[in-house]
């Protein structure tokens, strides 16, 4: 159960007894792994200056429990570090990957998308833009995929100009102004535009915004995410 050289992030990192920590890791082929990083506490320990959010690493590990043992890290360098509103952007990705993915599960798809998604926005890019499309791209990976360019229940296109409920794990339904069980409408603009990845309308954008806190809450349950409050006291993202 040896792994050598494993492309990976850290998401998190917490404490654990003296001198250690504990790893919450995104992997290319192996996915959401923990490991324990013995000594990595230490002041000369190797491992110290190296297990950092948000950088591409090279990780040898050991194990066949849940909680693996880190034997090696190294930094592949190449992407710059995460600062202000982008740090913030980089820390909900992590919470969300923490809290939906299950563990050792492969998404390659996805590792590329969140190698892209911290690219995007340590180079500066539209932050609302680029998490919106991560949140689309990690539903589809978790097998809850959105219909965006149909009406479910007549089966015809969606028409730019008609307003529409989202019923979650259904789709787009055609609204006759008394959904009381869906209450978020959403133009069919909105809907073609989240499907080429088109936030450039202010409309898409707010609207956009409210059908994925939608969808992200019901697949969390009674989880939270800590760091959404943050950024919508910061920046309404």
């Amino acid at each position: 159960m040896n792994q050598y050289a494993q492309p990976a992030f850290v998401l998190h990192s917490y404490p654990y007894r003296e001198t250690s920590l504990v790893l919450e890791i995104f992997s290319l082929n192996f996915g959401r792994v923990a490991l324990v990083a013995r000594g990595a506490r230490r002041p000369r320990s190797a491992l110290r200056g190296v297990l950092l959010a948000f950088q591409p690493l090279l990780l040898n590990w050991a194990g066949k429990s849940e909680l693996r043992t880190l034997h090696k890290a190294e930094w592949k360098g190449g992407l710059p570090q995460l600062k202000g509103i982008a740090l913030l952007c980089g820390l909900y990705l992590n919470e969300l990957l923490i809290k939906l993915l299950p563990r050792d599960d492969p998404h390659e798809t996805l590792y590329q998308t969140y190698d892209r998604t911290l690219r995007e926005l340590a180079n500066g890019g539209d932050h609302a833009a680029t998490l919106r499309c991560f949140e689309r791209q990690l539903l589809k990976e978790l097998g809850y995929a959105l219909t965006l360019d149909r009406d479910m229940t007549s089966g015809e296109s969606v028409q730019a100009a008609r307003s529409y409920c989202y019923q979650i794990e259904r789709g787009p339904v055609l609204s006759n102004g008394a959904d009381t069980e869906n209450p978020l409408e959403l133009t069919g603009q909105t809907l073609l535009d989240i499907a080429r990845d088109d936030y450039s309308n202010p409309v898409t954008r707010q609207q956009g915004r409210a059908l994925m806190r939608l969808l992200i809450d019901h697949y969390l349950g009674n989880q939270t995410l800590n760091t959404r409050q943050l950024l919508k006291d910061l920046h309404q993202l």
